[in-house]
């Protein structure tokens, strides 16, 4: 069985803050082949796609293309704040190892 992935209510929180759901966009999440790792993260704001899962709360959505949904079954998408920056993390159980970064990893 495959599980939608999780957002927290801080990740709603921040697109809330940013405006996102104002202008009419989602925080889209998708997995491209690439980076380091074999895999890698593209999170973007964009228009949701009539095949996108949507998961909604606080008034904002996170969108997932059907493609990219099996590699992130049962992921947490969160946001983070550290002396480095702050991003849109993702804590994906699929995922064997992850550059260092964060935004690339194998399954």
């Amino acid at each position: 069985m495959q599980l939608p992935p999780k957002v927290t209510d801080r990740a709603f929180e921040r697109l809330a803050e940013i405006g996102a759901g104002d202008e009419g966009k989602a925080l889209r999440v998708a997995v491209e082949g690439g980076g380091c790792s074999g895999f890698q993260y593209d999170i973007r704001l964009d228009e949701a796609d009539g095949e996108d899962t949507v998961l909604e709360g606080h008034g904002q959505r996170v969108v997932v293309d059907p493609v990219s949904l099996p590699f992130l079954s049962g992921a947490v998408i969160d946001f983070t704040e550290e002396l480095i920056g702050a991003r849109f993390v993702i804590e994906n159980p699929n995922a064997t190892s992850s550059c260092g970064c964060g935004t690339s990893f194998s399954m």
